[in-house]
């Protein structure tokens, strides 16, 4: 089975056709368990119901840094509190993004450190989204992970060597989108190419980001086996291979998931 490890189920791009027709299209292709991501803590009851609905689907709680500055302040205690329902299973996404500046840098800063401190506190994973944002991603990751006491992922890990070294050193893995499948994404590739096999994630971001060959279109969690096939073909890899591995990885890192009955 593969893992979505990120959609957002919550979006508009979801209601006409209805969230149980998008997953059972998923689950017929093969996609067993599914993240259902908060961008907005404001809406996060409405992301909670959705994976409480569906034995298959969990959430995460956070604030992207596109709302940093368009939230209420929202401390790491608050934070650790919402995560204590069973089906919260990491914070974010959470990051930085200076390529749009939706938010002042220094509230996004501020935020992320925030979403920091709950995930080490509490021991659930980061889910961090850097745009245009290298360097100071990787010294806030850097500095909670200082003692171990810090795990996530970079979420649609779209950047450069430096950034893909530096959080593998922080000992996080990084999440592969559509975008790997672009034809422009030769240097992304090669990263997804050389990383270990036990640092590796995929993902839709749906409804964002289709690979090809459905690229233009509205993403869906069925799409990430067209990211899986790429990603296993890149790496010289057995298709079957690639998924017990991520689907392995997800689990690992997201220890309070639970694993469903027929994958394990």
């Amino acid at each position: 089975m593969l893992v979505d490890s990120h959609c957002h189920l919550d979006f508009p791009d979801f209601a006409e056709e209805g969230v149980e027709t998008v997953l059972a299209r998923a689950r017929a292709a093969g996609v067993g368990t599914f993240v259902t991501i908060c961008t907005r803590i404001t809406e996060f009851p409405t992301v909670l119901a959705i994976a409480e609905r569906y034995p298959d689907v969990y959430c995460s709680v956070g604030i992207h840094p596109h709302e940093a500055a368009h939230q209420p302040e929202t401390t790491a205690d608050r934070l650790i509190e919402l995560a204590a329902h069973p089906k919260v299973i990491g914070f974010g996404e959470t990051g930085l993004d200076y390529h749009y500046d939706h938010s002042p840098r220094d509230r996004q800063r501020a935020v992320f450190r925030t979403h920091i401190e709950a995930a080490r506190r509490a021991g659930l994973p980061l889910i961090v989204h850097s745009r245009a944002a290298d360097e100071d991603t990787a010294a806030l990751v850097a500095e909670g992970a200082v003692d171990g006491q810090l795990k996530g992922l970079i979420h649609c890990f779209s950047s450069t060597d430096y950034l893909a070294d530096k959080s593998l050193e922080s000992g996080f893995l990084l999440s592969f989108s559509g975008i790997v499948t672009f034809k422009k994404a030769e240097e992304l590739r090669a990263i997804a190419k050389r990383l270990p096999a036990d640092r590796l994630l995929v993902e839709t971001d749906a409804p964002y980001l289709a690979p090809i060959p459905h690229r233009g279109r509205r993403n869906e969690p069925a799409f990430v086996v067209h990211t899986a096939s790429l990603l296993a073909e890149q790496r010289g890899e057995k298709l079957a291979d690639l998924e017990r591995a991520t689907t392995e990885n997800f689990f690992r890192l997201f220890a309070k998931a639970a694993l469903p009955a027929a994958a394990s």
